[in-house]
C-alpha cells in the first residue's frame, strides 16, 4: 500500500528509515524530498515500478562510499542508535567490516573496538553516525553508550530488551537501546539468543540503579496472561490436560513455558473462576468453556 503525503517523516534523519516524497525523475532512478538534507537520490534498482511523482516511500537513508545521500528500500539489521549483533566480514587498514544488512558493509574503526575484532565473529555494536563527518559507523564500546541519562522506570513497565552476553547469573541486557538491564536465569522458562530483541518488564530497579528485568509479566497480570495460555491449550486438546500436582516441572515448562509455581497458580485463578474443574488425572475445562 502506498504511502500518502501525511505519512511524510518530520525532519529526515540518516541513518533511519524516513518516509520521503518522489519529486523529481532521472535516468538512473529518483531523486526524494529530504528537507534541509536537500534532495536525495533514489537508485533505480529501489524504484517501485508503478511509481508516480508525489508519492510517499519508506526508505533508509544512508551516504554511500562517495560520501553522497542515497536511499534504499533495504532494511539494515539495525538503524543509528541502536544496538546489534553483527558478523565481520572483512578486516582491512581502516577497521573491520561488519555486515548489517545493506550493501555497503558498517566500519569499525581500529579506536572503536574494545577487543580486535576478526574476521567470520560476531560482536555486539552500537551503531552511530560521527558528528564530524555525517558517515554511519559502529563501535563495541558500549559503556560510554549506555546510561547517559537517568531511566524512568516503575516495576513492571513494558519494554524492549535487546539480548547481549551470557553470564553465570543470567543475561547481560539493553534496556530501550539506552540502559542495562540484567535477566536472571532462574526467571527464564524459554531460550533467548544472543543479539535477539524481545519483549520485556521491569522487575526491578536497584537502589544503587541497577535494573533486573524479566520477559513475563509480573505479579497478577503475568498469572492472567499464563491463565489465558491454559485455557487456550485446554480448548485445542479437546478440553482435558493430564497434568496435576504430580506432573514434572520439565513436563510442565515445555508445555507452558512457566515454572511449576506459575502454573498450579494460574489454574488455580481458572478454579476460582470456575474456568475448570480439578480431575485425579488432569485439568478439564468447563462445560460451555471449549468453544
Amino acid at each position: 500500500m502506498k504511502l500518502t503525503e501525511a505519512d511524510l517523516t518530520e525532519n529526515p534523519q540518516v541513518g533511519k528509515t524516513n518516509r520521503l516524497m518522489i519529486i523529481r525523475e532521472v535516468d538512473f532512478g529518483v531523486y526524494l524530498d529530504g528537507e534541509d538534507l536537500g534532495e536525495i537520490l533514489m537508485p533505480k534498482k529501489y524504484v517501485p515500478e508503478d511509481y508516480r511523482l508525489g508519492d510517499v516511500v519508506e526508505v533508509f537513508v544512508y551516504l554511500d562510499s562517495e560520501d553522497r545521500l542515497v536511499a534504499t528500500t533495504e532494511k539494515p539489521y539495525a538503524q543509528v542508535e541502536q544496538y546489534a549483533c553483527l558478523k565481520v566480514v572483512s578486516v582491512t587498514n581502516f577497521g573491520a567490516f561488519l555486515d548489517w544488512g545493506l550493501k555497503k558493509d558498517l566500519l569499525v574503526p581500529f579506536n572503536e573496538q574494545k577487543h580486535r575484532m576478526e574476521e567470520g565473529r560476531e560482536y555486539i555494536v552500537y551503531i552511530y553516525s560521527d558528528e564530524e563527518t555525517g558517515r554511519i559507523a559502529g563501535t563495541s564500546k558500549l559503556d560510554r553508550c549506555l546510561d547517559l541519562y537517568k531511566g524512568d522506570y516503575q516495576d513492571g513497565d513494558e519494554v524492549e530488551l535487546f539480548i547481549c552476553e551470557e553470564t553465570d547469573l543470567g543475561f547481560k541486557t539493553i534496556i530501550n537501546d539506552a540502559h542495562r538491564g540484567l535477566l536472571y536465569k532462574s526467571d527464564l522458562y524459554q531460550s533467548v539468543n544472543k543479539g535477539e530483541r524481545a519483549k520485556g518488564f521491569i522487575k526491578q530497579v536497584r537502589e544503587d540503579g541497577k535494573i533486573d528485568v524479566t520477559l513475563n509479566k509480573p505479579g497478577y497480570e503475568a498469572i492472567d496472561e499464563v491463565s489465558e495460555q491454559i485455557l487456550e491449550t485446554l480448548k485445542a486438546s479437546g478440553g482435558f490436560i493430564a497434568v496435576t500436582d504430580k506432573s514434572s516441572p520439565d513436563e510442565i515448562k515445555e508445555l507452558f513455558g512457566v515454572s511449576k509455581k506459575r502454573y498450579k497458580k494460574a489454574v488455580g485463578a481458572l478454579y476460582k473462576k470456575r474456568l475448570v474443574s480439578l480431575e485425579e488425572g488432569g485439568v478439564r475445562v468447563i462445560k460451555g468453556e471449549k468453544e
